[in-house]
């Protein structure tokens, strides 16, 4: 999938910088640096969303420009009940993580890769995707638009789903 000189693709092992990247996008949404990206690779919380990039599982898509840099991401992972993200539902259901650069964010990446990414999901059988949303976050529209419910509540986040 294209946008203007953008190019959506599968994600591979060569782009884990980008998903790092993106990862620090989705934790500072606000605009504002919430975490420094030391903080967010050692931090398991957060860093278990990329670290080890792929595992058996891992799928995702990449944003890049025509020169090849990496503008956002979307991937989902699986999560043990021990070691579960903050958009858990099930063993089974994959969770998404997805940020793109601040300058381009409203151009259309994000919904590129979403649906590149739900396309992705649907074509391995899986019966969902799951992702947490902090209230206020305007990318909830997005997924709402996407077809996401709201399907549990953490603090200050909604954990969304779904059904593929």
């Amino acid at each position: 999938m294209e946008t203007a000189a953008i190019k959506v693709r599968e994600a591979t092992a060569e782009d884990t910088s980008t998903l790092w990247a993106a990862c620090f996008e989705a934790a500072n949404w606000r605009g504002s640096e919430q975490f420094t990206r030391q903080q967010l690779m050692n931090d398991p919380e957060l860093s278990h969303y990329v670290e080890g990039w792929p595992r058996p599982g891992d799928f995702g898509v990449v944003a890049v420009t025509g020169n090849g840099e990496g503008i956002g991401a979307a991937w989902c992972r699986t999560f043990a009940a021990d070691d579960a993200g903050y958009g858990f539902v099930a063993t089974d259901i994959p969770e998404l993580t997805v940020g793109v650069v601040p300058g381009l964010r409203g151009a259309g990446t994000g919904t590129a890769l979403m649906t590149a990414l739900i396309a992705l999901g649907r074509s391995r059988g899986l019966r969902g995707i799951s992702l947490s949303v902090e209230d206020g976050n305007r990318a909830r529209d997005l997924y709402e638009r996407l077809g996401f419910v709201r399907v549990g509540r953490n603090g200050g986040s909604d954990t969304l789903l779904l059904k593929l």
